[in-house]
């Protein structure tokens, strides 16, 4: 595959991809040859602190990766599943700060399950707290009928 030098090339079209962020630029390289690069806004690191006190880099595929192991097939497609993911990412950089405790990154997901995907927000919920008895699934779900119902 060749490789170019972005600087030589020209802009032959430019367009926003869907998710909003990124643009899609269709470029021709001086001996005519045409490719296409990605453009995204980058966005500060965000740190995120475990339980354990650990800190480690917030990693948007570590999410991805929870969130579909848990809950994906409850979606019905992988574009669903993206857009949950960005929603969530989005909040958590709109909080503003350096650090974010996986709590935070928990709750967001619990969040925006619970507007999509009832199932799907009990499964996840179950995992995240810890269920240890049917109790603890009774209690989530009577605490969803009660938001639901006020709603």
């Amino acid at each position: 595959m060749a490789s170019y030098n972005i600087g030589d090339s020209k802009v032959i079209e430019s367009r926003e991809v869907s998710d909003g962020v990124t643009i899609r630029r269709r470029r021709e390289s001086p001996d005519g040859k045409r490719f296409t690069t990605y453009e995204r806004v980058e966005k500060p690191n965000l740190a995120v602190v475990k339980k354990d006190g650990v800190r480690e880099l917030f990693d948007r595929d570590k999410l991805s990766n929870a969130i579909k192991r848990s809950v994906g097939k409850f979606f019905a497609s992988e574009v669903e599943v993206e857009e949950m993911i960005s929603e969530i990412e989005d909040a958590l950089y709109a909080i503003g700060e350096n650090e974010i405790t996986s709590k935070q990154i928990g709750d967001k997901v619990l969040d925006e399950l619970a507007m999509r995907n009832e199932v799907a927000y009990v499964r996840f919920a179950s995992v995240y707290h810890e269920f240890k008895t049917l109790d603890d699934f009774v209690a989530i779900l009577e605490q969803r009928r009660k938001k639901r119902v006020k709603s």
